[in-house]
This record gives C-alpha cells, sequence and structure tokens, in this order.
C-alpha cells in the first residue's frame, strides 16, 4: 500500500513541509533510505544523515532546524520517535490480517471461538477455551483445556499455553512463549525429593507482551499474575505465585523466584536474579546483572550482584557497610 506525505501527516497531526503528493510503500533507517521509504529524525547523532538519505519521507520534530538542503519531504511533529513508532504500530497491524481457521489445526467441539478469528495450521485448542475477537493464533501454537484468550490477542508460531491460563485483552506472546508450566516446587523426601502439584494457573491482563521464549510458571495455589501493561523481553523465567506490578519492563535473562511480589512502573535490567518471598516496592529500577535478595522500598534504585560464595559474601558485607566510617577513621589518623 501507498501513502502521501499529506495522508502520513494527517494521521500523525504534523505539517508537511515540501511535496504533500510524495508517496511511501515502506518504512527503513535513515541511513539506509531508499527511495519509496519513510523514515524518522530523532537523534542528534543521526542529523547528517537527513542531507544524504534517499528517503522519500523524514519525520521530524517541530524543533529540527535544517542547514543545508534537504531533498526528501519533511513531516514535521512535536515527537518524531513517538511519531514513528506510531506508525510502526500501524504498520505491523497491516502485517496481521488473516482472518479464518485452518483445516489443519485441531479445536475441541467444546471451544468457543469469536470473530474475525485466525488459527493457523498445527494448531491445538482443547476443551472448554475461549478465544476473543479479532485474535491470531500462528501455526503450531497450543493452547490448554479451560483456557481463556481475549480479543485482539496476538499469539506467534510454537507458543504453549498451559491449562487454565487466562490472557485479557491486546496480549502479544512471541514464539516459544510457555504460559502455566509447573513451578518449580519440590519437598525433601529422604535423600530424594517429592514433586508438590502445582493446581493454581497464570493470569496475563490487558496489554502484556511477552518475548520470545520466556517461561512464566503456574501458580502452586491461586494466580501467577502479570498485571496490566507489562513487558517482559526474551528469555525470562517467571517463577510460581510471583505477581509483576503494572507496566513494569524487564530486560533479557532477567529470573524472578517464586512468590515475589514486584511493583508497578518498575525498570529491571538483564540477567537481574530475584530471591524468592520478596517485595519489590513501585517505581524501583534495577541495574543488569544485580543479585536481590531483600525487599525494596519504591523509588529505590539498585545495583550490585555476590558473585563468588554465599558464606565469604556475607561476611564480606560485614565490612563493606562498615567502609565509609573505616575510611573516614583513616583519614583521621592520616
Amino acid at each position: 500500500m501507498e501513502f502521501s506525505a499529506l495522508q502520513i501527516a494527517e494521521m500523525l497531526g504534523g505539517t508537511v513541509e515540501g511535496n504533500p503528493a510524495s508517496v511511501v510503500n515502506n518504512l527503513s533507517k535513515i541511513e539506509e533510505g531508499k527511495p519509496g521509504t519513510l523514515s524518522f529524525l530523532a537523534n542528534p547523532q543521526y542529523t547528517p544523515y537527513i542531507y544524504e538519505t534517499e528517503a522519500s519521507i523524514v519525520i521530524v520534530g517541530d524543533d529540527f532546524k535544517a542547514e543545508q538542503n534537504i531533498n526528501a519531504t519533511l513531516i514535521r511533529v512535536p515527537d518524531a520517535y513517538g511519531a514513528f513508532a506510531q506508525l510502526l504500530e500501524a504498520y505491523n497491524g497491516l502485517q496481521n490480517q488473516e482472518v479464518g481457521i485452518s483445516e489443519h489445526a485441531h479445536i475441541h467441539p467444546s471451544a468457543i471461538i469469536g470473530k474475525d478469528v485466525f488459527i493457523g495450521p498445527g494448531c491445538v485448542i482443547e476443551s472448554g477455551v475461549k478465544i476473543g475477537d479479532g485474535t491470531k493464533v500462528y501455526p503450531n501454537t497450543v493452547i490448554g483445556a479451560d483456557s481463556k484468550i481475549g480479543q485482539r490477542c496476538l499469539i506467534q508460531s510454537g507458543v504453549n499455553i498451559y491449562r487454565q491460563s487466562v490472557l485479557g485483552d491486546d496480549v502479544s506472546l512471541h514464539s516459544g512463549v510457555v504460559i502455566g508450566a509447573d513451578g518449580f516446587g519440590f519437598a525433601p523426601k529422604g535423600s530424594e525429593y517429592a514433586k508438590v502439584p502445582q493446581i493454581g494457573n497464570v493470569i496475563l491482563e490487558d496489554g502484556v507482551e511477552i518475548g520470545a521464549n520466556t517461561s512464566i510458571d503456574r501458580a502452586t495455589l491461586g494466580s501467577t499474575i502479570i498485571r496490566k501493561g507489562v513487558k517482559l523481553d526474551n528469555l525470562i523465567q517467571i517463577g510460581h505465585n510471583v505477581e509483576i506490578g503494572e507496566h513494569t519492563v524487564m530486560a533479557a535473562q532477567a529470573g524472578v523466584a517464586g512468590s515475589t511480589k514486584i511493583g508497578a512502573n518498575c525498570m529491571i535490567g538483564g540477567q537481574v536474579g530475584i530471591s524468592g518471598h520478596l517485595k519489590i516496592g513501585d517505581r524501583v529500577k534495577i541495574a543488569a546483572q544485580s543479585g536481590i535478595m531483600n525487599n525494596i522500598d519504591d523509588d529505590s534504585v539498585i545495583m550490585g550482584s555476590p558473585a563468588f560464595s554465599a558464606g565469604d559474601y556475607r561476611k564480606s558485607y560485614v565490612y563493606f557497610r562498615k567502609l565509609p566510617q573505616l575510611i573516614r577513621d583513616l583519614q583521621k589518623k592520616n
């Protein structure tokens, strides 16, 4: 599909500077722009590229001032990055317009499928499943018995959703995601471990997005809950009975042990490890590779990793906490 500069400006609430009839049919990075593509300039570091790009249309901020001639048509908006993200979302929506149920999908007769749903080949929809209007389920995905999937969800290929899972509206699951596998529950029994049955479920509220190969375990009892608007990156492990507050974001390879409660609007870096049964407050920021073993208050900024023996760490930590006073004592003596 082709769109003119004028159409795009109207969509974004921007103004055209140049040829309003200039048309594009694809998107590009500004440094790789080709005729017929649309790009954007938000980072001043990339300003030199706007004078040499071959992109037909470039989105810029209202405060951008050209110092040389620019061949591209400009669309001026208050927030260039936000406007381009809006276009990416619209473009992505155009890529997921399939409707219909593949003859190679297996759907239990008791399943309830909404309107304008797509179910790809190789999918298995078990008994009692409910799928809301406009949801897309791509090939080789399995949705377990009695699960409820909301409206406009996007479930990529190869996702496994275990029994009794609940997904709200506008949830996005990328390939390889596992929702509702057993929590890591074992009780010592002599020299062995006896498995503790995991009979809870997982709840993903509206607008949650889960990255590829991330796993969210079902609760032992009750629910593992991922609240509204949470965004989890690839390769994350969320343990049983964990609760993650609204609009918290977590980067790749982080792990959260069972029964920990994480607050709203937190930012958690990659490879962070969080122990079980903790309470992390709201708006907490945790730097990458940090190891969290204690509760954290609201609005805290935390970093640090115990990368050696736990026994040695505890002994060292006693001195570490006294280090400022020890330095002051040394300075006085000198």
